[in-house]
């Protein structure tokens, strides 16, 4: 066959399997609730990893793995990435279950065989069309390193860890009013001894 036909035999081929890829997914409708099939999972993954420079894949994580910068690390990301990725890197939240492709489980080797340059470019940048943000503006670069740093110790976080990242989490406005209520009527904050509440 030459080669010109066999190029053309390919290109009818993909279009096919597209066109009848993208009448299922007409079909099946666009919510977010949604799984993403193993096809759309590996091409964006495939697509996430062509677009990280090859020199920001090359680079080596500059802060050391110290307690301190690991406990920065864990509360940047109870504080920022915790509402999607949840404490523990799952991504089993009420926001990570509701977004569309859904959060990977940080634990898990897709994430944990990425080089440090490539956690720390998608911590920087984002992900296109995912819920992923860029963080380059609002984050110094020392800070998605701590973070490229802490989802390394994902895999071994400890229940202690768990449960000071819960304490960092942001509230929701029903948390907030439900700690002003109590406060008002003579109960205490978490952490908060009795007697800063009552002066006599």
């Amino acid at each position: 066959m030459k080669l010109w036909k066999l190029g053309a035999l390919i290109v009818c081929v993909v279009a096919i399997v597209a066109i009848g890829y993208g009448a299922q997914m007409v079909r099946r409708g666009f919510s977010a609730k949604a799984e993403p099939s193993a096809l759309e999972k590996t091409v964006a993954r495939a697509v996430r990893n062509l677009a990280i420079p090859g020199d920001a894949k090359q680079a080596k994580n500059p802060v050391p793995a110290t307690p301190e910068n690991l406990a920065e690390g864990r509360e940047h990301f109870a504080d920022h990435c915790a509402e999607c990725h949840g404490n523990d890197g799952s991504g089993d939240t009420e926001m990570g279950r509701n977004l569309y492709p859904k959060p990977p489980d940080l634990r898990l080797p897709q994430t944990q065989n990425l080089t440090d340059g490539e956690i720390f470019y998608i911590i920087q940048n984002g992900v296109r069309l995912t819920g992923m943000p860029a963080w380059s503006e609002s984050h110094d670069a020392v800070d998605n390193w701590r973070l490229a740093l802490f989802i390394r110790h994902l895999p071994n976080l400890t229940p202690e860890e768990k449960k000071q990242m819960e304490a960092l989490n942001p509230k929701g406005p029903d948390e907030e009013e439900g700690e002003h209520h109590d406060e008002g009527h003579g109960g205490t904050a978490p952490g908060h001894p009795a007697e800063e509440h009552h002066h006599h």
